[in-house]
């Protein structure tokens, strides 16, 4: 069984500026977003579509202000408004930690289609080229959680031989499960979208597969997390994480029936 090493969340200072692991997480998962972009506009079917890598730097300054303006607002609303509304100089400390995924995901959205309009290019070749570098920047994210020791596991058998204790919280084994995440919903979902959008598919499929295979993994791992709150669902119960995730698997089965029922291989 092993003890969470309650890391100090500053990885270093300079004068008065201190600097934390948690934005650091987010730092390297902007500079993955520029590298796989990179790789993925020189790939022949992006190439011939007229991507080119120096889209990416631009693209990139739209998605940070959508990432941290919808991750924020998101964890406010979805998770904790009542905390929020009470003490609203609270929103504005990102540092602390506190990032919806589905606030971020919604905010990139929004972000890429301005992003899209600008350049005149169609919001859906957006969202399929920017898909495959999602999942490597969340599980950056989910380590930014694991450092600051957020988002617990429920309770786990103590022979597991990586239950482990969370001293901020109490004294008994439970799941690490920001690193779970970072795993599954980050890095094998990486693996699966890179390979699958690596040969030309019909317009959304890309995005369509992300979205509902995110959803199918994080639906998965959240019961491995304590929930935020629970929620009746068809006289199942289900964690917050769980119901915001459902809609994403609905509407990536949906969208990739569509869209090869329209475009056959």
């Amino acid at each position: 069984m092993l003890t969470h090493p309650l890391p100090d969340p500053i990885a270093f200072s300079i004068g008065p500026l201190s600097v934390h692991w948690y934005g650091l997480m987010y730092l390297l998962a902007f500079v993955q977003f520029l590298v796989l972009g990179r790789i993925r506009a020189r790939q022949p079917h992006m190439a011939a579509a007229g991507w080119k890598p120096e889209d990416l730097d631009d693209m990139l300054f739209y998605g940070v202000l959508g990432v941290i303006l919808g991750g924020r607002l998101g964890e406010v609303i979805f998770y904790h408004p009542a905390f929020y509304f009470t003490h609203p100089l609270e929103i504005f400390a990102i540092w602390k930690g506190g990032m919806s995924f589905h606030g971020g995901f919604i905010g990139v959205l929004i972000a890429m289609a301005l992003w899209a309009r600008r350049k005149g290019r169609t919001t859906v070749a957006v969202y399929d080229f920017i898909a495959p570098m999602v999942p490597l920047g969340y599980a950056a994210g989910r380590i930014g959680n694991f450092i600051n020791a957020e988002l617990p596991g429920r309770p786990a058998d103590p022979s597991l031989p990586w239950a482990m204790i969370w001293p901020n919280v109490d004294n008994i084994p439970r799941h690490p499960s920001p690193i779970y995440q970072a795993l599954v919903d980050g890095l094998l979902l990486f693996i699966i979208l890179w390979i699958y959008a690596r040969k030309q598919r019909p317009p959304l499929a890309v995005g369509a597969v992300f979205v509902g295979l995110y959803g199918l993994a994080r639906f998965f791992t959240e019961y491995f997390r304590t929930p935020d709150y629970e929620v009746g669902f068809a006289g199942i119960t289900i964690s917050a994480g769980q119901m915001l995730s459902l809609p994403m698997v609905v509407f990536g089965v949906v969208a990739l029936i569509v869209t090869y029922r329209r475009y056959p291989a």
